[in-house]
């Protein structure tokens, strides 16, 4: 579904080089290695936020992408509810301003039931915890009916019980069909839930099965101090 043949620089800083990857349609992969590996710039080249310095990207065209970046810019404050942020996912299928039909509604229902948000519907985004908002943006991001999920990190500082559920539920889209490429810093998490693994810094140093790449040590080392 997606491969990349690419180098991206910024500046005269050379952040990913010579990076060739295919991530086959219905897989499931974690991006993984230390900071300032170029995890986040190759996640931005995935989900087309930005072009590549070199090379390209091949990515089916009739297929749908959907992108939660680490950091959500969205204002907590702003007099939203979790029902208005949630239905921000329809807005690639019908606009900004178009009225939600009643089997949008029920969709939009049905997604904040399955992040744990039934209920939640008129809650103020302000009231919610760090957890809970971020249940909202995978709710969003599910009702974007995107054939490739691209997430940036969506487990930092938040909860245990919540990362448990959102992965369970990442590993339920992924059964379904969905596409998933996601950065985790957390190794364990990618051995217990993600099948696939590619570690990067700045280059590919490995990738194969997550339960063998992340138990063997050489691998981990290497990863976590080449250059």
């Amino acid at each position: 579904m997606l491969s990349l043949s690419l180098s991206h620089v910024y500046g005269n800083n050379t952040v990913l080089r010579d990076i060739n990857l295919t991530f086959p349609k219905g897989s499931f992969t974690a991006l993984v290695g230390p900071n300032g590996a170029g995890k986040s710039t190759l996640l931005k080249l995935c989900a087309n936020v930005i072009k590549p310095s070199h090379g390209q990207i091949t990515f089916n065209r009739t297929a749908k992408r959907a992108y939660l970046p680490q950091h959500n810019h969205l204002d907590r404050h702003f007099p939203l509810n979790v029902r208005d942020v949630a239905a921000m996912g329809f807005w690639p299928k019908i606009g900004l301003y178009q009225k939600l039909s009643t089997h949008d509604l029920d969709h939009l229902h049905h997604a904040l039931a399955i992040v744990g948000l039934n209920g939640f519907e008129k809650h103020p985004i302000s009231v919610l915890s760090g957890g809970q908002f971020q249940r909202l943006l995978f709710a969003r991001l599910w009702l974007q009916e995107a054939d490739l999920l691209i997430l940036d990190e969506p487990f930092s500082a938040i909860d245990q019980p919540t990362t448990e559920d959102l992965l369970a539920l990442l590993q339920q889209w992924h059964q379904a069909g969905k596409t998933i490429l996601t950065v985790i810093h957390q190794l364990k998490l990618v051995e217990m839930y993600i099948p696939k693994t590619v570690i990067l810094n700045h280059s590919v140093i490995i990738e194969g099965d997550s339960k063998i790449i992340l138990n063997d040590a050489d691998i981990i080392r290497k990863a976590y101090t080449e250059l």
